[in-house]
């Protein structure tokens, strides 16, 4: 009827007012259709690239790990391991099959001796890369050693407990870990004056967490993530890294009785390689 009157009075064709209304409709739907679709690309870039700059942040912290432990086993190769080994060739010089046979036997002893130094230091150097409780045993294994030789030493007392590691994380991300725990326990050691640290491990269906409590003193997350941007921080800052590495988090808190800190590390379960439980093993040996 509108239409009609529209006719009537302005002398407009019903039907090319309808489709131009419809036309026009078209338009505004196809309109809104294309930028929604653009912005949905421009999200979808944004999130792209925000993911590559957070997988090239992991491989650059994974390359400076790597160069600090080149630089540091450089380091004692340099300045430990290369004065022994000059100092026995000082011992067998060109002029030794020349000397008594006594000055040959005593230059032989001492040499032997600081080879004997020498292949200490080595074996030192290759158990700081890779600890063998941690290479042969797991996590669990070289954390209770770690805290047991703590204990041992009768200033702090110090204990170790995993109650759900049924599902490990892998050899490297073990390894990333535990240097984790190294670096916060070495810390706690140096600069909190604590009277006990304890670590205790448990999981749930996805996620795995390890949490650190001492008596000295600590830090809060606020302060632990201003120290990160600090020139005093960079152990906290390799710390920081490796968790960024792992995908996981770490937390500083006090407790809410103000008596001890917490440091919790929350790890994802991604990647973990399964361990047979006793009954497959026992299967397993039993076929072999």
């Amino acid at each position: 009827m509108y239409f009609l009157q529209a006719q009537n009075i302005f002398g407009i064709n019903p039907v090319v007012l309808g489709s131009s209304v419809m036309l026009s409709l078209t338009f505004v739907v196809v309109a809104i259709a294309l930028l929604n679709q653009r912005n949905t690309l421009k999200f979808d870039l944004t999130i792209k690239r925000i993911e590559e700059e957070k997988q090239n942040a992991l491989l650059k912290a994974s390359i400076r790990f790597q160069e600090e432990e080149r630089n540091r086993i450089a380091a004692d190769l340099h300045d430990d391991a290369g004065p022994l080994l000059a100092t026995v060739r000082l011992y067998l010089n060109d002029n030794f099959v020349n000397q008594p046979k006594g000055e040959q036997l005593q230059a032989i002893y001492s040499a032997k001796q600081i080879i004997d130094e020498a292949i200490g230091l080595i074996r030192n150097i290759s158990h700081k890369l890779m600890p063998p409780t941690l290479k042969n045993f797991g996590l669990e294994s070289a954390c209770s050693d770690l805290f047991q030789k703590i204990n041992g030493s009768g200033v702090i007392k110090s204990t170790s407990r995993f109650h759900d590691y049924d599902d490990r994380l892998t050899p490297e991300n073990e390894m990333l870990c535990f240097r984790v725990i190294q670096e916060l326990v070495n810390n706690i050691l140096k600069h909190s004056h604590a009277g006990f640290i304890n670590l205790v491990q448990n999981a749930n269906e996805t996620k795995i967490f390890i949490r650190i409590n001492h008596d000295g003193t600590g830090i809060t997350q606020t302060q632990f993530e201003d120290l990160t941007f600090s020139s005093r921080g960079l152990g906290l800052r390799n710390i920081d890294s490796r968790m960024r590495v792992l995908g996981g988090k770490i937390e500083f808190e006090i407790d809410h009785t103000r008596t001890f800190y917490k440091i919790t590390l929350e790890l994802p379960k991604e990647g973990v390689t399964l361990e047979l439980d006793k009954s497959s093993k026992k299967s397993k040996n039993a076929k072999g």
